[in-house]
């Protein structure tokens, strides 16, 4: 494992394009298959680039995993970066994709708790590499790293198939998110390293 720089992005983005491709969240978010992987590409190159500013994007030696944390107190882009997006899927997507996907983002946003954590945004495996263990493996190694701090971490899964995967490592689901599309995406939190298991967020945004 080791720190991503912008010598990756291309090999990131070629990662998360095939790894969320028939995702049960972000396939129905795009939902032109002919189009999709292109659409998406955009998005996940606006956001993964954007990441590369906190340091905390872990991938494995030729970018087959990656794994994007964003620190306690950051942002997963900059405001500009933010304010730009609904017009970057207008883009690329149409008016109808960029709408379902900003109000995805608002319903996210309003159930990420507002207690300092490590966020896991975005966690892939190439199609290619998948079957190897290279995502937990990229997983529990960036955990060993927030252990280190003592400082819990919390995350979105898409896919159902993969929520006791991140029990294994100690995350605990929280609630359920409907999204715009339907689809119902599951909050988890894990708590710090030597804390209680019990120790969950207990504050919401206003």
């Amino acid at each position: 494992m080791r720190i991503a720089t912008s010598a990756d992005i291309d090999a990131i983005v070629r990662t998360l394009t095939t790894a969320f491709f028939n995702d049960p969240l972000w396939a129905p978010a795009f939902p032109d298959t002919e189009r999709r992987a292109e659409q998406s590409a955009a998005m996940w190159r606006l956001y993964a680039t954007s990441a590369l500013r906190h340091h905390w994007t872990f991938v494995s030696d030729h970018a087959e995993a990656t794994a994007v944390w964003i620190p306690p107190g950051r942002s997963e882009l900059t405001s500009e970066e933010a304010a730009g997006l609904p017009d970057l899927l207008r883009q690329v997507a149409g008016q109808d994709v960029a709408e379902t996907i900003m109000k995805m983002n608002d319903q996210f946003a309003a159930a990420r708790p507002q207690r300092p954590h490590f966020y896991l945004t975005l966690l892939a495996v190439h199609d290619q590499h998948r079957g190897q263990g290279l995502g937990m493996s990229l997983l529990a190694e960036s955990l060993a790293h927030i252990d280190a701090l003592e400082l819990p971490a919390y995350l979105e899964s898409s896919n159902p198939a993969n929520i006791q995967r991140y029990e294994s490592v100690g995350f605990v689901p929280q609630e359920e998110v409907v999204v715009a599309t339907g689809q119902v995406v599951t909050t988890m939190w894990r708590p710090a390293a030597g804390s209680s298991p019990g120790d969950g967020p207990v504050d919401r945004p206003a």
